[in-house]
């Protein structure tokens, strides 16, 4: 199962520290992406959707550790690199979809930092469309008319005008394609306050409608009831600037499930239902939303998703659903728990990777990595309690030690005391998981098909 992995060390090092303590790493997910390949097909079919004009909505549901984060990540980088822009956040206590304190502004706030693309993967990437889009309309109307001074500003002020026309008939969309007619005029004149000042509205900094209206002219400002509006009036721009859409991704649903008053969850959840009901019914364009949450958060009926009819009564599965056997067109991804072999060729990817971080040779073999894999899947409770994070960091951690200790073999490690709480239980199974892990070296095909 060990494979040898050309990686630069510097995304090497931040797999590994990621992974160890318990993140995803936002770079280098190619190098250790395997199995959710059904999952991963699914959210990908979404990416043709909007990118033909539609719209999408999917929730992503797992327990803590079973991989959302790694999904959502994986999917991010992949859409970024086929001309989606893309933006992502986490609710927390201050970020929620709605709220009476700035909640869903603080919300609409973190995406638009976050928003990226393929030459700024890593957010604030707004700044850069606007420019490069600007600046193509502007060589475009160069060269076809042969103009330059003011005739060149005017005639890319009317083809801007024409360009974003079909955004006045969208809320706020006559104010929004002004602010952009007005970031040429900045882009073009050098003025590099009013660029600020227009930027700090598309990001919703401008806490009063007066301190907007002295310094931009216009009478709104991005508010905690409207800032939907205005992520489907960004979508339909990047569409206009040669992106394919804009994908939005939530993490973190179990932050609406926490919230003490009934009422407040049910505004949360009825704005939800209004992103849901516009991607569905097509008033949405060009725009993705995934949102991920606990099953827990999504299923509990007294706080959690299913507690608003209008949501439970949308999302609920059929009877045919089940695990091995999921409906992947569904609202709901449910996330499986990854396979012993699926952890078994990501614990040898890991490995690999570890001896480039360090630059050592890592005396493990396939049957070292199978006997890690049985003792993990052979614990008490570990056919429903284990998931890929707990695997993947108690493996770093065994790869760290014999990193550190050269005088110590991963043999001794697994058979010492400290592993003696898993062997009881694992000559009861050791018959049924080594018949699942055996001969691995004779199915690498079967293994390689879940890369991305």
């Amino acid at each position: 199962m060990r494979s040898d992995i050309k990686i630069p060390k510097r995304i090497a090092s931040i797999i590994i520290h990621s992974l160890k303590g318990g993140v995803v790493p936002r770079l280098g997910l190619p190098y250790i992406t395997v199995g959710r390949k059904d999952e991963i097909d699914a959210l990908l079919h979404d990416m043709d959707i909007i990118a033909d004009g539609g719209a999408s909505f999917r929730f992503i549901v797992g327990k803590y550790g079973s991989g959302k984060s790694f999904l959502l990540q994986s999917v991010r980088n992949y859409m970024m690199d086929n001309g989606f822009v893309v933006a992502d956040c986490d609710l927390s206590p201050e970020r929620r979809l709605q709220g009476t304190k700035g909640q869903g502004l603080a919300t609409y706030k973190e995406l638009i930092q976050n928003i990226a693309t393929k030459t700024r993967p890593e957010g604030g990437a707004l700044n850069l469309i606007l420019d490069k889009w600007i600046m193509n309309v502007q060589n475009k109307v160069a060269t076809e008319g042969d103009l330059e001074g003011d005739a060149l500003y005017e005639a890319t002020q009317k083809e801007i005008s024409n360009i974003i026309m079909s955004m006045d008939e969208l809320v706020h969309g006559f104010d929004f394609a002004k602010l952009i007619k007005m970031y040429y005029k900045a882009y073009y004149t050098d003025d590099a306050q009013l660029k600020s000042n227009i930027t700090k509205w598309f990001r919703g900094e401008y806490s009063t409608k007066t301190e907007a209206k002295n310094e931009l002219m216009v009478n709104i400002i991005v508010s905690d009831d409207d800032w939907y509006e205005y992520i489907k009036l960004f979508a339909q721009f990047f569409k206009m600037a040669g992106y394919k859409g804009f994908m939005i991704m939530i993490d973190e649903l179990v932050n609406i499930y926490k919230i003490p008053n009934a009422i407040t969850r049910q505004y949360n959840y009825e704005k939800i239902l209004t992103m849901y009901n516009d991607t569905l019914q097509g008033k949405a364009k060009n725009l993705g939303f995934i949102m991920c949450g606990t099953p827990l958060a999504i299923e509990d009926k007294r706080r959690g998703v299913y507690s608003y009819e209008a949501l439970r009564s949308r999302l609920t599965e059929g009877k045919f659903s089940r695990e091995g056997a999921r409906d992947m067109l569904a609202p709901i991804i449910r996330l499986d728990p990854l396979s012993a072999e699926e952890m078994l060729v990501l614990c040898g990817k890991l490995a690999s990777i570890h001896e480039v971080l360090y630059d050592y040779d890592l005396d493990i073999t396939d049957e070292d990595l199978s006997l890690f894999i049985r003792i993990e899947y052979t614990r008490v409770g570990a056919d429903t309690m284990i998931t890929p994070r707990e695997i993947i960091r108690d493996f770093i951690e065994l790869l760290d030690i014999l990193y550190q200790k050269k005088d110590l073999d991963i043999k001794t490690i697994l058979n010492s005391d400290e592993f003696s709480f898993a062997k009881s239980n694992l000559l009861e199974k050791q018959d049924e998981t080594l018949s699942l892990l055996s001969d691995t070296s004779g199915r690498k095909d079967d293994f390689a098909s879940f890369n991305i």
